[in-house]
């Protein structure tokens, strides 16, 4: 039994695949809708997975040319985000046979598939259950990674992307000391699809480890959102999934996590660190104008539109790089427009991990960055970015 899935997100066809192909079923998949009617033709599915949403060819599109142009009884199953009850509505007028809206699991999608077309009749299928969900969001996540051979948690975000599609993990090795380089290319083999390893020859800190790796997976046209996250997962990736929940159902540009203590949250951290801590973010709050608890922590998600305005630049710091990206936005933006797009979310867990890089003498550094930041975008409130975009370049 033949089925054909056609989505511009190959993160949400790519799991479907493998479930389909291992409960028996051959699957072909294709993320450009044109390519895909052509693949119609030849590949003679017994079965059409569709997107509604896509570039030039939506799937109401391609129900017609199946129902109309092809004069084909071919069942046709429906996967998308799209809620609109006159969209759901025009695609069973054409003749859709299914109609599934995400997010779903895929246990209810195969059994939709089954109940629509039968199971193949194979001896050696791989019958396993899976609590995999098929969102309607991609996810770019970059995690930037110095001599990381000793603490990298790969168990830990290998087990996250095979229980959550939609997700694409991107390495940055900054010019590693250590075998991290070897070590990712290790946790990469099997997952291609779903991890990509950056590789920076010489160490230019953590600032332009993540603005390089954003820009990479920025050129995925599949992504919705992109965000990046500490290597050693002091905030956790379910943590980190409620941060993408929050983008994807609201208006905000980005979302923020917040290390700021609350009832039920698991937040551990030196009291020395804390006290230096606070000084440093009263500081912070004076240089934006705005009241933000904690723009350091090292988990943040954006919407792919406002990439290039936070990350195209250098950035004047290694470390207070965070401060620099709320800074650019409100000097493209404007203060207002800027705190209706900017959202921060108390994190359920984060702990100050072993090892970390960053020592109370490194604080004294910060202060003089800040100091550095204040002095560098001094008076260019309310300029469109690019006005500025030639001073950054020569600092």
């Amino acid at each position: 039994m033949k089925v054909l899935a056609i989505d511009d997100q190959q993160l949400v066809l790519l799991p479907l695949q493998k479930r389909l192909t291992d409960l028996g079923y051959d699957v072909r998949i294709e993320t450009d809708a044109q390519q895909g009617l052509q693949l119609f033709d030849s590949f003679n599915p017994d079965l059409v997975i569709v997107d509604v949403n896509m570039p030039v060819v939506s799937g109401l599109d391609v129900i017609n040319h199946i129902r109309v142009a092809k004069s084909s009884e071919t069942p046709i199953m429906m996967l998308s985000g799209n809620t609109n009850d006159e969209v759901i509505t025009n695609a069973f007028d054409l003749g859709v046979n299914d109609y599934m809206k995400k997010p779903l699991s895929l246990n209810e999608i195969c059994a939709r598939v089954k109940r629509l077309i039968g199971a193949p009749e194979l001896k050696n299928v791989i019958n396993t259950s899976s609590g995999i969900i098929i969102q309607q969001r991609c996810v770019g996540v970059v995690i930037p990674c110095y001599n990381e051979e000793e603490r990298l948690l790969s168990d830990e975000f290998l087990s996250f992307i095979d229980k959550n599609s939609g997700y694409h993990l991107c390495f940055v090795n900054d010019g590693s000391k250590d075998k991290t380089l070897e070590v990712l290319h290790k946790l990469r083999q099997g997952r291609e699809d779903f991890i990509t390893v950056y590789d920076c020859e010489k160490n230019g800190g953590k600032a332009e480890a993540v603005r390089l790796g954003m820009l990479h997976m920025a050129e995925k046209e599949d992504l919705d959102y992109i965000g990046f996250l500490d290597a050693d997962l002091s905030t956790d990736l379910t943590d980190f999934d409620d941060l993408v929940k929050t983008i994807e159902n609201s208006s905000f540009k980005i979302v923020s996590g917040s290390r700021i203590s609350r009832m039920g949250a698991n937040i551990t951290k030196e009291s020395a660190r804390k006290i230096i801590s606070l000084t440093i973010n009263f500081i912070i709050r004076k240089i934006l104008s705005m009241d933000f608890k904690d723009t350091q922590c090292g988990a943040k998600i954006f919407h792919k539109d406002v990439i290039d305005i936070a990350f195209r630049k250098k950035f004047v710091t290694q470390w207070i790089f965070d401060v620099e990206i709320f800074k650019r936005i409100t000097i493209h933006f404007g203060i207002e427009t800027a705190k209706s797009m900017l959202c921060e979310q108390p994190l359920k867990r984060w702990i100050h991990a072993d090892g970390s890089k960053l020592s109370i003498k490194d604080s004294v550094k910060i202060v003089m960055q800040l100091a550095q930041i204040a002095l560098v975008y001094r008076g260019k409130k309310d300029q469109p970015f690019y006005k500025i975009k030639n001073e950054l370049e020569i600092i």
